[in-house]
């Protein structure tokens, strides 16, 4: 985080101001480690893996977690990102959103896919990013990744794989990064 606390936000969107940091980047790592180790486990070393990261904030760890899984299954992990901001529920509140790229090459049909986001907290991004995979093929199962569920779900989504478990207040808000998680507040700027 910056000396004043606040990432650096567009004009118009909310300014996270951190109160306290309570993971390091060498903890972030450990919980990235541990996941992937676990992801290993329950598939069995399945080749046919593929790390979806959700943009923006699941692109860094699912990054890092396709790396870690390469490692440990001595093979390359196919990886892609995932935007779904035209699939969420609540365009109504933000009729234009914020589109990145979705970059996946290749065909989902029949494999294992592992969705990776920074932070957990109603489930709507999660539903809206199964939705959207639907575009990319038919999958065999898919996984859940999250650096930090904070509670609060509003739909039955539950994570697979969990960095921590950080239960916070509804007017808390969360940063997960590579970099380390804070707590803190989030205002107009």
């Amino acid at each position: 985080m910056s000396s004043d606390k606040q990432r650096q936000t567009p004009p118009g969107d909310l300014a996270f101001f951190a109160k306290s940091q309570l993971l390091t980047s060498e903890e972030v790592e450990r919980a990235l480690k541990r996941m992937a180790h676990e992801i290993v486990e329950r598939n069995h070393g399945s080749p046919q893996l593929s790390v979806i990261g959700l943009q923006v904030g699941g692109v860094a760890f699912g990054v890092r977690i396709a790396q870690l899984l390469s490692e440990i299954l001595g093979t390359e992990v196919s990886l892609g990102f995932l935007d779904v901001s035209f699939y969420r529920d609540d365009l109504h509140r933000n009729p234009i959103p914020k589109s990145t790229a979705t970059t996946i090459d290749h065909d989902l049909t029949d494999r294992t896919v592992v969705l990776v986001d920074d932070v957990l907290f109603t489930g709507r991004t999660i539903r809206a990013a199964l939705n959207a995979l639907s575009d990319w093929g038919r999958p065999h199962s898919v996984q859940l990744a999250v650096m930090v569920d904070r509670g609060h779900r509003e739909l039955p989504i539950r994570p697979d794989y969990v960095g921590k478990n950080l239960p916070t207040s509804l007017d808390e808000a969360i940063r997960a990064t590579i970099e380390g998680v804070w707590i803190g507040t989030k205002e107009s700027s």
